[in-house]
């Protein structure tokens, strides 16, 4: 399984973002798919969430109305579009692929991460 985020960067408060995320090594269509992001000094917070086919998202509460998280399963990528940034919006964003694996008769889901991208709003 790899996530290769991208997009990332410097931007002015007020300003958009589009973040993507690569998957490859799974079956892409077949599982949701999560953003998440970390400050510095804080604990790595839950984004948003999509469903396998894109037909259910769930965000967090700060998140609403600024961050949409869509996906297209021909590309296997999810992305985040980021409006209306603000300065406490900087963070390094992951995505986060949860996977079962079935073990005789039990099924085991592993956590698969990104190795993040920067974003920085300042001006």
């Amino acid at each position: 399984v790899q996530l290769v985020e991208s997009g990332g960067g410097l931007v002015q408060p007020g300003g958009s973002l589009r973040l993507s995320c690569a998957a490859s090594g799974f079956t892409f269509s077949s599982y949701a798919m999560s953003w998440y992001r970390q400050s510095p000094g804080k604990e790595r917070e839950l984004v948003a969430t999509i469903s396998s086919d894109g037909g259910r998202t769930n965000y967090a509460d700060s998140m609403k109305g600024r961050f949409t998280i869509s996906r297209d399963n021909a590309e296997n990528t999810v992305y985040l579009q980021m409006n209306t940034l603000k300065p406490e919006d900087t963070a390094v964003y992951y995505c986060l692929a949860v996977i079962s694996t079935v073990v005789g008769v039990t099924v085991r889901w592993d956590h698969y991460w990104g190795q993040g991208t920067q974003v920085t709003v300042s001006s």
